[in-house]
């Protein structure tokens, strides 16, 4: 399968992953595609967080599928791209595929520092490290469990990779150097 020029980046909630996508897509001028922001955004107009969406989406296949038939589109039109996605790097294997590790007590911490008074209130977010942590468990279950269902994959397991970066260990900078000096390696 011929290579193209794009980057898919998956990892845990809180693992970097928009960070280092804007990053590496700014920095290669490439496009960059948020596949969690599309996720968001069905959520919203179905008046919902991602947290239910995800509980919902376990049930109603039509959620995963208007994700997965974009990325699909994407993969087959588009070039010169960086996809922040759990599921991308399975619909486009001729992609660089990425995964950023995390500990989800590491991740719940960096999410919380992150979220103002307001949004934790709307969409009922523990507000403990140790109680976050156990919420984001549960959307990983969550997932697992629909991406097996559905496809019979895990975008949890690193062997799907091309790379693999712990982030608890790495700044966002080295982060996303790893991912450009990896991408340009593995397109010779």
């Amino acid at each position: 399968m011929e290579q193209k020029h794009i980057i898919t980046i998956a990892g845990k909630p809180g693992s970097g992953k928009s960070t280092a996508s804007k990053g590496v897509a700014t920095q290669l001028g490439f496009r960059h595609f948020s596949s969690g922001d599309f996720f968001r955004a069905i959520g919203r107009e179905r008046g919902i967080d991602v947290f239910q969406a995800n509980l919902i989406a376990e049930k109603e296949k039509e959620i995963d599928h208007l994700v997965d038939d974009h990325l699909k589109k994407l993969g087959a039109n588009e070039d010169n791209m960086v996809i922040d996605s759990r599921m991308a790097w399975h619909w486009m294997p001729y992609s660089f595929r990425v995964y950023l590790d995390l500990d989800l007590l590491v991740a719940s911490e960096r999410i919380l520092k992150s979220l103002d008074d307001a949004r934790m209130e709307v969409e009922d977010i523990p507000k403990t490290p140790v109680g976050y942590a156990a919420r984001l468990q549960d959307r990983l279950d969550s997932e697992t469990k629909r991406y097996r269902s559905l496809y019979d994959v895990n975008p949890y397991n690193p062997a799907n990779y091309d790379l693999v970066i712990d982030t608890a260990v790495n700044s966002p900078e080295v982060v996303q150097n790893k991912i450009i000096e990896g991408f340009n390696d593995w397109l010779q």
